[in-house]
């Protein structure tokens, strides 16, 4: 029965996620309209408004003015339901729950804008960091960072959520800080911006959630999809060298692997040097 409810409430936050998507890049609001056509500015009704099925039930396209419908919305309602019963199945009902599915639909919304807008949004990324370093005080980082930093300023006695909040204040400063300091550094080389200050403050967010350790491996995993995608667009869609790559969506897909298996991954490689 759980596993039902966590799924359909993760398709109700996945219709929610839809109106942020569609409306934040546009700087509108997303309580007030209510849910209207984009082409005929018709009100939606609840009953065309039911996740996935009313899409289905209505062929995808709008009852009144049959304009169709994209179906990124089916797509995004369904992804974020099963990132709600997959959460669920590896966590239950718990705080860590929580975290892993709020996370998760921060870079749904993250991912999309910045592969269609190429925009990162500040009405995402600032929230996510108060989200982030709110659930460091609940469900422990575990990343080490902090109670080393603790132990070198002979603070060792720090309480577990105190270590926990200093893990996601350093991945903050490790995630933000390192693609700073790579944009900088390929502004003063090339003398153009190549990353722009989204990609900065979704990391820093990402480093709230995960800790320095999982934001430096969001970073590289974001940018080996980064420079294989872009390979791959040179190569079969002819795109020339100079084609912006929405770098974000990328490290969006890198950072919620890492926050699933980058323990794992991390504590493989350490295995290399005993």
């Amino acid at each position: 029965m759980i596993p039902t409810i966590s799924f359909l409430f993760g398709l109700a936050i996945g219709s929610f996620l839809n109106v942020c998507i569609h409306r934040l890049p546009k700087g509108e609001s997303v309580v007030a309209p209510r849910s209207h056509c984009p082409n005929c500015q018709r009100l939606i009704a609840a009953y065309d408004n039911i996740p996935l099925v009313s899409y289905l039930l209505l062929g995808g396209k709008c009852r009144y003015c049959k304009t169709r419908i994209s179906p990124l919305y089916f797509f995004i309602e369904l992804t974020t339901g099963l990132l709600f019963l997959f959460s669920y199945s590896l966590f239950g009902w718990s705080a860590l729950f929580a975290k892993q599915a709020v996370l998760g639909s921060l870079l749904i919304v993250l991912i999309v804008t910045d592969w269609r807008e190429r925009l990162l949004l500040d009405r995402v990324t600032f929230p996510g960091m108060v989200m982030g370093l709110l659930f460091s005080l609940v469900v422990p980082i575990g990343d080490g960072a902090g109670l080393g930093l603790a132990r070198l300023a002979g603070l060792g006695g720090l309480p577990l959520f105190a270590q926990s909040l200093l893990d996601a204040l350093l991945g903050a400063l490790a995630g933000g800080g390192l693609l700073y300091l790579l944009g900088e550094a390929y502004f003063r080389l090339r003398h153009r911006e190549g990353m722009g200050l989204g990609d900065v403050k979704m990391m820093a967010m990402v480093g709230c959630f995960l800790g320095p350790k999982l934001a430096l491996l969001t970073i590289l995993l974001g940018s080996f999809m980064g420079a294989a995608l872009g390979l791959l667009f040179i190569l079969v869609f002819r795109k020339d060298t100079s084609y912006e790559l929405p770098f974000g969506s990328f490290l969006g897909v890198a950072a919620f692997a890492a926050s699933l298996w980058g323990w794992p991954v991390l504590t493989w490689y350490g295995s290399f040097f005993p």
